[in-house]
């Protein structure tokens, strides 16, 4: 391990960052030493604007990656090269304003009974009924379920949030039969073998590229191919059923770890129920007004 990159991983530890930024933000740094061919505190500012261009409109980043890119190289300059590239101050990424998808409670329903080996099957449960991220759903542990009062405190995902979600009792029982299969000490979903069966003994969770890869292949079966549908579907899907059987929207953007509102009310999309409902009113008053 090279100086300057001890240097960056310090610096990301004193920063607070978490886990997974701080392994995006190295990352970068060392991409963008093998494509200038040169140590990174050597790159020049025309070398770092060529490697950004060239990211852009050769690799064709999105520009949710380009931004993850950038902040990469943004915190490198000045906290361990003390530098001010001008380039980093040119560098726009906009994303077009976009509605997640959201599917209706008998989409989610048979994406999740197409959902192989069991184990998979769990963790779509847990992140559909629950709302949480991937990551907070799979690093759950035993410690984290609170029987009486049936909540699961989750603390462990994006921005380390620590918030209490309301625990419906099926998918309760569903974790506890996936347990008894495993009896692991501490998580409740552990990584798998080879053979896709639990080990009692793994040191971490299930891995998101599997969970990932076993979500496109359950949405095939599914039936569901359309451009949009990912494992955050499933959290997103956690919104609107509750807000139309009268869930207080303070209430789900807690269960969600939302801090502004806004946020929670993108996934508030007008279902067939809420259309039905802004019909009727709609013809109620234009009766009114109408000779």
């Amino acid at each position: 391990m090279t100086l300057l990159r001890q240097q960056m991983i310090a610096a990301l530890h004193l920063s607070g960052q978490g886990e997974r930024p701080q392994d995006a933000s190295v990352r970068e740094v060392r991409l963008l030493a093998q494509f200038s061919h040169t140590s990174p505190d050597r790159i020049s500012a025309q070398a770092l604007q060529h490697s950004f261009l060239h990211r852009k409109n050769v690799d064709g980043l999105a520009p949710a990656s380009l931004r993850l890119c950038s902040s990469g190289i943004r915190f490198f300059s000045p906290h361990v090269l003390t530098r001010d590239w001008h380039t980093l101050t040119l560098l726009r990424a906009h994303t077009a304003p976009r509605l997640p998808a959201v599917r209706s409670v008998e989409e989610v329903r048979r994406l999740l009974m197409s959902a192989t080996p069991f184990h998979h099957h769990v963790s779509f449960t847990t992140v559909s009924s629950l709302g949480l991220r991937l990551h907070a759903a799979l690093s759950l542990q035993v410690s984290d379920l609170d029987g009486q009062r049936l909540q699961v405190h989750s603390h462990r995902g994006t921005g380390a949030t620590d918030r209490y979600v309301p625990r419906p009792a099926a998918p309760l029982a569903l974790l506890r039969t996936s347990w008894q299969t495993h009896r692991h000490t501490t998580g409740l979903l552990p990584a798998t073998g080879r053979a896709q069966h639990h080990r009692p003994p793994a040191p971490a969770p299930m891995r998101r590229t599997r969970v990932q890869g076993a979500f496109r292949t359950a949405t095939h079966r599914a039936g569901m191919t359309t451009l949009g549908v990912a494992i955050p579907t499933l959290r997103h899907a956690y919104a609107t059923p509750r807000r139309e059987a009268g869930v207080h929207p303070r209430l789900i953007q807690r269960s969600l770890g939302h801090t502004p509102r806004a946020t929670t009310m993108v996934s508030f999309h007008l279902t067939h129920t809420g259309h039905a409902e802004a019909y009727e009113r709609l013809n109620a008053l234009m009766q009114g007004l109408l000779p």
